[in-house]
């Protein structure tokens, strides 16, 4: 699967049932040696969009449990 393929889709914590943002407005992090995503790393926005706030949420890689249609669903507990 290519990234822009998960672009757009909306990322959902089941441990909690929270919303977590929209895969599109992220970084990545990448391992340099293997070339593979490690986490993703999504910002808080504010004013539209256009102005970043507070903390970020990373998301590593091996928290997605499935990826669908219209979403990303992740295991995450923000205490680890």
């Amino acid at each position: 699967m290519r990234f822009r393929d998960m672009s757009d889709k909306e990322i959902i914590n089941v441990n909690e049932g929270s919303r977590l943002g929209i895969l599109g407005q992220t970084d990545l992090e990448i391992n340099e040696e293997t070339g593979q995503i490690e986490s993703f790393i999504i910002s808080n926005y504010k004013w539209f969009g256009l102005v970043k706030e507070g903390e970020e949420t990373r998301i590593r890689w091996d928290s997605i449990k499935k990826i669908g249609e219209d979403m990303i669903m992740i295991e995450k507990n923000f205490f680890e």
